[in-house]
């Protein structure tokens, strides 16, 4: 190799003298215009270049959406909270403006002449069957809640009597129930009867006042209140209303089908009352 150069030396100067020299009056000849290696280099990658530059876009683009999309939903998420924590204050506040509705009402209709002791109670069960229809509310012996305590609504109609009693709950038998029987009077006469659950109408919804009074003259409509015989339960309790008169399958006796004054299958909030006084 050393002794190529040394042979050849002086060839390969003039020759890149030379060269130099082309390229030099090729560049002036072109007036400024790229020379020829640098336009083929440039003609062959500037179609790379431009094909990196238009996939680094795209690529540039495609994480900006992602990340605006991604932005997008943790904003949607937060305000699906804050909606969420919204409408659950709208039904705290709903649910206060209710209750102190129905103790208003409470307060306002309560029956002259008397005194209550009232635990209010939430609903938090219905059992209804051809054989029971119960209620379970949310209160019970903590809060001083007894067996055969009367369980009334916000109107003071009648609703059914406590018959199971725990710490925090208590089972309430309402007045459609086939076991419920207590003293009942027609507010418009005065005659005595007995209200009695019936298992054939307890799935209408109904019970029955038996023991109608000789030559009564009950009429469609009307009223019938817990007469308080036997001081066991508060008299004055509006039970429901007479739909119609029946007889029984002898066919030798009457009783009046009734309608309860309450709507059992929409009460929320109930009340218990738990003792009861005559005021002279």
């Amino acid at each position: 190799m050393k002794d190529f150069f040394r042979r050849n030396g002086l060839l390969i100067l003039i020759a890149a003298i030379l060269l130099a020299l082309v390229t030099a009056v090729v560049s002036m000849l072109l007036g400024g215009k790229a020379n020829p290696v640098a336009n083929f280099v440039n003609f062959i990658t500037t179609p790379v270049r431009n094909g990196i530059s238009a996939v680094t876009n795209w690529a540039e683009e495609r994480y900006s959406d992602a990340f605006e999309l991604e932005q997008m939903k943790t904003q949607l998420e937060e305000l699906k909270k804050e909606n969420s924590e919204l409408e659950a204050k709208i039904r705290e506040a709903e649910a206060a403006i209710q209750e102190n509705e129905r103790l208003y009402n409470l307060l306002e209709l309560t029956p002259k002449g008397r005194e209550f002791t009232k635990e209010a109670a939430m609903v938090t069960a219905r059992s209804t069957s051809n054989w029971e229809s119960t209620l379970t509310l949310s209160k019970g012996t903590n809060q001083g809640i007894e067996v055969d305590d009367c369980v009334v609504d916000e109107y003071w109609n009648l609703v059914g009597i406590v018959a199971e009693v725990g710490e925090n709950w208590c089972t309430v038998r309402t007045l459609i129930d086939a076991n419920i029987e207590m003293g009942g009077q027609l507010s418009r006469t005065g005659g005595a009867a007995i209200l009695e659950g019936d298992l054939a109408l307890m799935g209408e919804g109904k019970l029955k006042l038996t023991y109608l009074p000789e030559n009564s003259q009950l009429m469609s409509g009307d009223l019938v209140i817990t007469s308080g015989r036997g001081g066991v339960y508060p008299s004055g309790l509006v039970a429901g209303h007479v739909e119609e008169v029946r007889t029984d399958a002898s066919g030798m006796t009457d009783y009046a089908v009734i309608v309860p004054e309450t709507d059992l299958d929409s009460l929320q909030q109930v009340f218990v009352i738990k003792d009861f006084n005559i005021v002279e």
